[in-house]
């Protein structure tokens, strides 16, 4: 999945963000469980990426005036 930029994010609706925030909550958690797993991470910069990437669209969820 690719890493998107506050513009990007900006452009889409609500359901969109959440659908999205989900996918990258998968891939993290399945690169978390390689590293835990005593395996090594193909990329360790991604994961500082996606975790930033989700919060930005979280950000940008709670401006456009939803919770959670």
């Amino acid at each position: 999945m690719a890493i998107f930029r506050k513009d990007e994010i900006r452009d889409m609706d609500i359901d969109e963000i959440d659908e999205k925030i989900g996918e990258l909550k998968q891939e993290l958690l399945k690169i978390n469980t390689t590293v835990a797993s005593g395996g090594v991470a193909d990329n360790p910069g991604r994961i500082k990426a996606i975790r930033r990437t989700i919060a930005r669209m979280k950000t940008i969820r709670a401006e456009k005036g939803v919770k959670g």
